[in-house]
């Protein structure tokens, strides 16, 4: 795991690379107990996954799978019943993945601010590329116009933070074919890529929003 350069100074953030799903949760449970007993500080991971499906607890695997997890699985996809909110979503190469596992006693109980404190991360990172990011009403996530840019999916346990966002950078984004991403099938997905004509490291990327970070958190110590 390596170091980002960061100024921010209420989470330490570690960037894992390309890594299998399996083993980025695995990381995400050490590390909730660690910073739940104190021995760790508030840790920020983020990441990239090879192709891997994940079900939330409010996933309707009967309508937003458009396959069976078997064909899933022969299309190069691999697939996690995972322990965080929300519904179906898909993680690829090209898809920054930020996992924030915090005490919210060191920021605010309030995992709703959470969130929309996570879309402000987003949208404050993505406005350096040109993008102008939103909400919408009712839907969780960072949009770009009525195209969904990122995806948000938390879990909070004694008001420690686990999962997070993806936020697709170069993403191939034939791949959610596979889905209804997040069960909304009205709206599309897309990707800085797309929208701006560019190609950025996601490295790059994971250090504009490490930058983002205090800017948005640090509010909290002054409510």
């Amino acid at each position: 795991m390596d170091q980002l350069t960061s100024l921010a100074s209420t989470v330490r953030p570690e960037w894992l690379g390309r890594i299998d799903y399996g083993r980025a949760w695995e990381l995400q449970r050490e590390m909730f107990d660690q910073v739940l007993r104190g021995e760790r500080p508030n840790t920020f991971l983020l990441c990239e996954h090879p192709d891997v499906i994940t079900l939330g607890r409010n996933a309707r695997t009967d309508a937003n799978l458009l396959m069976s997890r078997e064909l899933l699985e022969a299309n190069g996809y691999q697939v996690f019943d995972v322990d965080r909110g929300g519904d179906v979503t898909y993680h690829g190469p090209g898809q920054l993945v930020g996992y924030p596992v915090v005490r919210l006693a060191d920021f605010r109980e309030d995992l709703g601010w959470y969130m929309r404190s996570i879309e402000e991360l987003i949208i404050r990172a993505i406005a350096a590329y040109g993008i102008k990011g939103g909400r919408r009403p009712g839907m969780t996530g960072v949009w770009a116009d009525d195209r969904k840019v990122c995806a948000i999916g938390v879990r909070a346990s004694r008001w420690v933070t686990m999962h997070g966002f993806a936020l697709n950078v170069t993403t191939d984004l034939r791949r959610f074919g596979a889905i209804v991403p997040c069960g909304i099938a009205e709206y599309e997905v897309t990707s800085i890529e797309r929208e701006t004509g560019e190609r950025h490291e996601l490295p790059d990327v994971a250090q504009r929003v490490v930058e983002c970070w205090d800017g948005v958190f640090d509010r909290a110590h002054a409510a």
